[in-house]
């Protein structure tokens, strides 16, 4: 007999909705009950390390007192009377403006989704800017005279081998949970970067040069290099430091670690406010102000807030609203900006090339799923560079706020062969090339094939949500078609383009690297660094280039070591592992109530920390 659906059945289907609702909702409750309490066992724990540091310090006081040595305490970290450690004399000097005064918050935008945040895990540059305020290095390079200057380290010798650095630690440097930075935690960094079961491969080969990191007092660690390397100072002086404390339980689980996607802790003028539960979901980065920190100049903003919002339209919108006060425009929004009277009330723009500019490339992957693409042949690599015109893509869509990219080396610095110029566009010479590799129109239907008769063809993957990005892919399509290849864009998600790099899973992709002061091209272009994870992704591969690279390298003389790079970069002209696009130049509208704005030999000092930039007391908008 058929069975109806009554109004019983109803009832008691709502019921089991209902309770299944509850259930869920409770679950919900109670899982962020757990946060909470994990919260304030937390903040419990952080308070009773504080309280157990004064006791300490008034023990010793007393101690000192009663034996008439208080002028001889040495284990008490002395406080800045009337001098600064150099590495804080510029956020010094903007403390001391007549309209200083600490508070409000910084809020900027990220153009992509963060993947993970954690240290080494990570490898983008956005992340890195997060860090940068949590996790502190011993030295920081000055941004005018590019001098090192000492953060962590209060000094340092260089031994009369060049292989040995020691360097000497400032005593009361903490982390953000109140422990103590000792030179043990800078010994366990190193360690904790060369264990094999932490899968962070790209530092791995960053730091392979050094032999080994030994705390040999409580403040004193010495760097031992295998050989001379021409950047040893900057390697060893700027590897962030992370709290032992903190990071060694995950050597017992790595797994754990590696795939983390928010355990930042460290000690610098900022702090995450929960070091562990950090996602991507929450679709913004928020730190707050580190209440412990050590450095004499403290933050001035109570909050480093960073919003994703990926759409470029979105984030003008964003600006223009005053909800983040800084917006980097691209070339047809910056001519239109320019005059807009009520943005120019509230803003200033800036526009410079930044000394340390990076540039963006066209990347070949020349191994894919084991065999050789159609990219491995040099001359197919030559002939794309020769089909892209990069002067009229720099007119038509950046608007001449650009520059050709010739190498990874700037042709500003003395990395770059003066001899060496960007290639033009020359269409003839690059059908030549691909007629000697192969590629034909067999059956003059407009395409190129190769023998036999697949057509030329491939992906180019690129971020979705760049505007310019986009126009820059359709002019390449275009490009490239009218000399018979099909190229078939491919916009992408961040996370998955990270995932295809980590995978070599890509015809071609298009991205761009960032630059420093010089150069080093070992990750990006040494044959080692095909492994998995590791920043050769293209899987190019040049015998001569690798020893080269080796010995700049290794040769401390700038005198000597500079022609070799020039070599480097000649091998990397002809062999186009990359097209090496542009590099471009920064338009940035900053709001007005930011002060203390300046750009340096480092480009602008919106990400320099010690922080710079404040808000004058009348000017400020964030409450705490």
């Amino acid at each position: 007999m058929e069975r109806r659906f009554t109004v019983k059945d109803l009832l008691l289907f709502v019921s089991l909705v209902v309770l299944a609702g509850m259930i869920l909702l409770a679950m919900y409750m109670v899982d962020r009950q757990w946060l909470k309490l994990e919260q304030i066992q937390r903040t419990m724990q952080e308070q009773a390390d504080d309280l157990r540091g004064v006791r300490d310090t008034v023990r010793l006081l007393e101690q000192r007192i009663g034996n008439g040595q208080l002028g001889a305490a040495t284990d008490i970290p002395a406080q800045p009377a009337g001098q600064i450690p150099a590495a804080f004399q510029r956020a010094w000097q903007a403390a001391q403006q007549p309209d200083y005064q600490p508070g409000d918050w910084r809020v900027l935008a990220f153009g992509t989704g963060l993947k993970t945040i954690t240290p080494l895990i990570s490898a983008d540059v956005y992340a890195s800017q997060v860090q940068g305020y949590v996790q502190e290095s011993l030295l920081l390079r000055n941004p005018e005279t590019l001098e090192w200057e000492g953060l962590i380290a209060r000094d340092w010798q260089i031994g009369d081998d060049g292989l040995s650095f020691t360097f000497q630690l400032r005593e009361g440097v903490r982390f953000s949970d109140g422990r103590e930075l000792t030179a043990a935690d800078v010994a366990f960094t190193f360690a904790f970067i060369m264990d094999e079961s932490i899968a962070v491969p790209r530092a791995r080969a960053y730091f392979e040069k050094i032999e080994s990191v030994t705390a040999t007092g409580k403040h004193e660690v010495v760097f031992r290099f295998r050989e001379p390397y021409f950047d040893a100072l900057a390697l060893a002086g700027g590897m962030s430091i992370l709290p032992q404390h903190f990071y060694e339980p995950y050597l017992k689980d790595p797994q754990k670690f590696n795939q983390s996607k928010g355990l930042l802790l460290g000690s610098g003028p900022y702090r995450l406010k929960d070091p562990v539960n950090w996602t991507p979901d929450l679709g913004m980065v928020e730190l707050e102000r580190n209440p412990r920190y050590w450095g004499p100049v403290q933050p001035p903003f109570d909050k480093l807030l960073w919003k994703v919002i990926e759409n470029d339209s979105a984030r003008l919108t964003t600006f223009r609203n005053g909800d983040i006060d800084v917006y980097s425009a691209r070339p047809r929004e910056y001519k239109t900006l320019l005059d807009d009277q009520a943005l120019a009330e509230r803003t200033r723009n800036l526009e410079y090339m930044s000394p340390t500019a990076g540039y963006s490339y066209i990347g070949w992957n020349q191994l894919r799923d084991g065999k050789p693409t159609r990219f491995a042949d040099k001359r197919v690599r030559q002939a794309m560079t020769w089909l892209t015109d990069r002067r009229r893509i720099i007119e038509e869509v950046m608007l001449g706020y650009a520059e050709p990219a010739i190498s990874p080396f700037n042709p500003r610095s003395r990395q770059h062969a003066p001899a060496l110029q960007a290639r033009s566009f020359d269409p003839a010479r690059a059908k030549k090339l691909l007629a000697e590799a192969g590629y034909l129109d067999r059956d003059n239907n407009g395409v190129l094939e190769d023998a036999d008769g697949r057509p030329f063809e491939f992906e180019l993957v690129y971020f979705q949500d760049s505007e310019d990005t986009k126009r820059i892919v359709l002019f390449l399509k275009d490009m490239y078609a009218r000399a018979g290849i099909l190229m078939h864009p491919k916009p992408t998600e961040w996370s998955v383009m990270l995932d295809l790099l980590d995978k070599k899973n890509f015809d071609a992709i298009t991205l761009g690297w960032s630059s420093g002061v010089e150069t080093d091209i070992y990750q990006m272009f040494h044959g080692s660094q095909t492994v998995a994870g590791g920043d050769n992704f293209i899987n190019y591969k040049n015998g001569r280039l690798d020893k080269l690279i080796d010995q700049a390298r290794a040769t401390v003389d700038e005198e000597k070591r500079m022609p070799l790079w020039q070599q480097c970069e000649q091998i990397l002209y002809e062999d186009q592992p990359y097209t090496f696009l542009m590099r471009r130049k920064s338009m940035v509208f900053i709001d007005r109530r930011m002060k203390n704005v300046q750009v340096t030999k480092l480009g602008l000092n919106l990400h320099s920390v010690p922080v710079e930039w404040y808000v004058p007391g009348p000017l400020q908008k964030y409450s705490r």
